[in-house]
């Protein structure tokens, strides 16, 4: 059975439909998604019906991210976040006009139901940002920080790789896990396109929300799949290049 983690989607349904093909998708395999489905491409809707429909079939972990907090919240109450607004959300609203309000409630309930992380059996952690608490995820005080935090990237992007893990200095919250999962920040405001690796942490955002590409990775095997570079996919769009 292998376990498959993708980054941050954003809309981008096309980019999806690529990198699940070239995992050659199994009914035994896991897929275990960080975050952020929607805002970005023209396809948000569409991408959260298509995932709904492929849980049906296959076993998915779909991890919250902040744009589908603001997506939620939407949904729930049709207020619209200015911030959201300008960050994807109008585009996100504009893919829901074709949907009935029977598919909205639909689609509300999956991200109500969605985890802010996930621990499988090999404690691996799987989120969409960051945890700040050296105790783990479980005593986060904020849930906010789990779908917001950039400072965990941050730290392991600097630390130096000296550092033993049994070293009073080597950071309390990275001993909790074998390995951390994460999107977020897009790894091309690092110059790199592909999913980058830091002491025991892997961020998988590779930036398919701006210019970068959609990115799976096979969490045993570290083996990359990874979709056109999303404005070729969607060339009459700016995504969230503004």
């Amino acid at each position: 059975m292998r376990v498959l983690a993708i980054g941050d989607i954003h809309g981008g349904l096309k980019a999806l439909i690529q990198v699940l093909n070239k995992m050659e998708v199994k009914d035994e395999d896991t897929l275990i998604f960080v975050g952020d489905y929607v805002d970005g491409w023209s396809e948000s809707a569409q991408v959260v019906q298509f995932l709904i429909d492929l849980s049906e079939k296959i076993k998915c972990v779909f991890i919250k991210g902040n744009h589908d907090v603001w997506c939620e919240a939407w949904l729930k109450t049709g207020d619209v976040n200015p911030t959201w607004y300008m960050h994807g959300g109008k585009e996100t609203i504009e893919s829901y006009e074709s949907f009935s309000e029977i598919d909205k409630k639909r689609h509300l309930e999956f991200f109500e139901s969605m985890p802010l992380y996930y621990i499988d059996d090999e404690n691996r952690l799987f989120l969409h940002a960051g945890f700040t608490s050296m105790h783990g995820v479980e005593k986060e005080v904020f849930n906010t920080t789990l779908y917001f935090d950039r400072t965990l990237w941050e730290m392991a992007l600097t630390m130096d790789k000296r550092i033993e893990k049994d070293s009073v200095i080597y950071p309390n919250r990275l001993k909790h896990y074998y390995e951390i999962f994460i999107g977020h920040t897009p790894t091309i405001n690092f110059k790199c396109d592909t999913p980058m690796h830091a002491v025991n942490v892997w961020n998988i955002d590779t930036g398919a929300a701006f210019t970068g590409k959609l990115s799976g990775i096979n969490v045993n095997t570290k083996e990359v799949f990874q979709s056109d570079n999303l404005p070729s996919l969607y060339p009459n769009e700016k995504g969230r290049n503004r």
